[in-house]
């Protein structure tokens, strides 16, 4: 069956905005004003720790330690506060259940997947998800595209991918795998042109998967 390999954050959940929120204000306890547009530099596009900026400050690991946990906590607590869903995300996973396999492949930790999705409905459509403790490293690198195919048995002339960042459509690309790619308001500006497909809406993805299957 043809399989959907969803990304989350900004695809079905609007999150990285509480995502820079949290670390913004854990940051600035140590002085830090941590940037949109470094968020985005950091984060969505080479895939790391935006932490990183604290080191360059001379905090101590035990300090960066703990400002990470709180922000842990706090984007917990922002994620629980609401549905967090995309506009249109529930309707599209709807139409598509039962003639596609989908399964989500995600850099976030279960415990804030779980947060994310306990209001958002849209847990039930799908087949499995797989997220940060379910591989060593986490995207650009290919490895969690490949973990998924690997426990699930897929063929990547059977797959596609549906990303935001630069970050995920490298991880799809490296692991072999077609990526469309949906806008969203933090990566609108990215470079996509590895993506078979941009789109400005969840909403035009089934009619690219229909062209595929």
């Amino acid at each position: 069956m043809f399989t959907i390999l969803w990304d989350n954050d900004g695809v079905l959940v609007d999150t990285e905005g509480l995502y820079f929120q949290a670390t913004h204000t854990v940051l600035q306890e140590v002085g830090i004003n941590l940037t949109a547009d470094q968020f985005k530099e950091i984060s969505l596009r080479r895939g790391e720790s935006t932490f990183a900026l604290a080191v360059e400050h001379g905090i101590q690991a035990a300090e960066i330690s703990r400002l990470r946990a709180k922000r842990d906590h706090l984007y917990a607590e922002l994620l629980g506060s609401q549905s967090w869903a995309i506009d249109g995300a529930e309707e599209v996973l709807r139409s598509l259940h039962g003639q596609v396999r989908m399964g989500v492949v995600t850099s976030s930790r279960r415990a804030h997947f779980d947060i994310a999705h306990a209001k958002s409905g849209l847990v039930p459509y799908l087949d499995f998800v797989l997220a940060r403790e379910d591989y060593q490293h986490t995207k650009p690198h290919p490895e969690p595209y490949l973990t998924a195919m690997a426990r699930h048995d897929l063929r990547p002339e059977e797959c596609i991918v549906v990303e935001d960042s630069e970050r995920g459509l490298a991880a799809a690309m490296a692991a072999g795998l077609p990526c469309l790619v949906v806008l969203s308001e933090w990566t609108k500006d990215g470079d996509f042109r590895a993506a078979c497909r941009v789109l400005e809406s969840i909403r035009e993805v089934p009619g690219e998967v229909s062209k595929r299957m």
